[in-house]
């Protein structure tokens, strides 16, 4: 079986974390994801989704997130019933969370964007913005080298491994 989410979207509400009682934290939010078609001469649609996260990506998302956020989120979709105030039974759907990542540029809230992404334990770097120094205006590209700066190969004889 196959239970694969991918969503981008803006925080809805700022998260708020919250403790189970064993002491777990969860972080439950909702985002606003615009549909791909909108019909001519009408507003493009959203749908508005239930985010669950656990352990230490709800306290990442509660950190470094709040209302208005450009969120991507990849996880699962996980139904449950329950009784609401009345007495009726309902159906709950949400996704849970398995990768969290910003998705937009760092904005005057004090979240950031586009640099670094939360998977299972720890935050981690992307490649691009690990390997610029904080301090050097430009990195020069590979590009500008030169072809003279490469050596042929022979490869007539047998591979060494």
């Amino acid at each position: 079986m196959l239970n694969v989410v991918a969503i981008m979207g803006r925080l809805v509400a700022d998260p708020e974390l919250r403790t189970t009682t064993s002491g777990i934290n969860m972080a439950r939010f909702r985002i606003a994801c615009d549909r791909n078609f909108a019909r001519q001469g009408e507003q493009r649609q959203a749908d508005f989704l239930d985010v669950v996260a656990w352990r230490s990506q709800a306290d990442f998302v509660c950190k470094y997130f709040q209302k208005g956020s450009l969120i991507v989120i990849d996880g699962s979709i996980q139904t449950r019933q329950y009784q609401d105030k009345n007495g009726n039974n309902r159906t709950a759907v949400e996704i849970v969370a398995n990768n969290i990542n910003f998705a937009g540029p760092k904005n005057s809230g004090g979240s950031t964007g586009g640099g670094s992404s939360y998977q299972g334990g720890q935050p981690r770097q992307n490649a691009q913005s690990a390997a610029r120094p904080s301090n050097i205006e430009a990195v020069p590209s590979y590009s500008a080298g030169d072809n003279d700066d490469f050596a042929v190969i022979d490869d007539s004889d047998d591979l060494p491994f």
